[in-house]
């Protein structure tokens, strides 16, 4: 059984992971993408910051080096959970499958981040990079939640047909939305001195929503138009799935908590969209966009959360016991 410790360990990190996910908006929004050095700075721009260990006193710098010194803690503390686990828990195989996993792409995200800076912040390398840190964070939630002694061995709660078909959808659909948002982020002019302000798929709609350029989805105007539309038809099939998922759980009742955790994912997703709206709606005001990744980040997690509750977390003696079945049926003479 996890210890207490490695729960409050999983969970800083999970916290944290959510932190350095806003703080990567941060230095969206800031222009310090390359604040250590222009693209094609090799190792001068990263790891090393404008050839030095640490910056000097520019702040596009300084943004960029914070970012780099979270993302290095935030790994650490990953790494340290998979070392855990391995050690500690390895009769809890989903534990030290999602620690290994997390370490893993932990490291892959590291080198993301790399090349993501040496090829001038291309648009393809930055919803990647968006898209890796939403798994580290699903990964992280799976291991804290799996670790709690009233969840191991706990029956999954049921939803009736479809329903988990239906969570697992909106999961999907949410994340395809996401990346598509940081795909469109990154078209945009931030920290790139080639481009100038109006240039990114953000402002291809004018300021205009739910409409485009006087049309509902003028898809073919122009590739920035399409890249924002694409974001937000992803975003009205993730609304009408999450709002199914919400009613449906609402009527068939499957668990207090799961009713609780719809009305909040409900409650999530209209802010949400409403902040999409103003997004476009408004001049680009950076505390709307940073409250945009920071609610979308939210709304991700508790949603895995909630598709969590209809999964059950095995105990180390069913483990052991379903292991020793199927051990025997190998063993036994044809």
């Amino acid at each position: 059984m996890p210890s207490p410790g490695f729960r409050r360990l999983a969970l800083v990190t999970g916290i944290a992971t959510f932190l350095l996910i806003v703080l990567g908006g941060v230095v969206r929004v800031s222009d310090s993408g390359l604040g250590c050095g222009p693209a094609g700075s090799g190792f001068h721009g990263w790891p090393l910051c404008r050839g030095d260990l640490v910056p000097g006193l520019d702040l596009n710098a300084i943004i960029e080096y914070a970012h780099r010194a979270a993302a290095t803690c935030v790994g650490l503390l990953m790494v340290a959970i998979a070392v855990i686990a391995l050690r500690r828990y390895r009769n809890q195989r989903g534990i030290v499958l999602a620690a290994t996993g997390a370490a893993l792409l932990v490291a892959a995200q590291g080198l993301l981040g790399a090349a993501t800076v040496e090829e001038n912040l291309e648009k393809t390398l930055v919803a990647a990079h968006l898209g890796l840190a939403m798994l580290l964070l699903a990964l992280v939630i799976y291991i804290w939640r799996s670790s709690r002694p009233e969840v191991i061995g706990a029956p999954p709660v049921d939803g009736g047909p479809r329903f988990r078909a239906l969570a697992g959808a909106a999961q999907g659909t949410l994340f395809l939305t996401i990346v598509a948002g940081g795909y469109m982020a990154g078209t945009q002019n931030y920290g790139r001195p080639d481009y100038q302000l109006g240039d990114g798929a953000h402002h291809a709609c004018g300021r205009e929503f739910p409409t485009c350029n006087g049309d509902f989805l003028p898809f073919g105007q122009a590739p920035l138009v399409d890249i924002h539309l694409t974001h937000r038809v992803l975003m009205y099939l993730a609304t009408v799935l999450i709002v199914a998922l919400v009613v449906t759980a609402v009527r068939r009742r499957p668990s207090a908590r799961v009713v609780a955790m719809a009305w909040v994912a409900g409650a999530l997703l209209g802010a949400q969209v409403l902040l999409g709206a103003l997004n476009v709606w408004l001049e680009e005001y950076e505390v709307l966009i940073l409250a945009h990744l920071a609610l979308a980040t939210l709304l991700w997690g508790h949603l895995f959360a909630m598709n969590l509750q209809l999964y059950g977390v095995r105990s180390p003696t069913a483990e052991r016991v379903g292991r020793d079945r199927r051990g025997r049926a190998e063993a036994a003479p044809a």
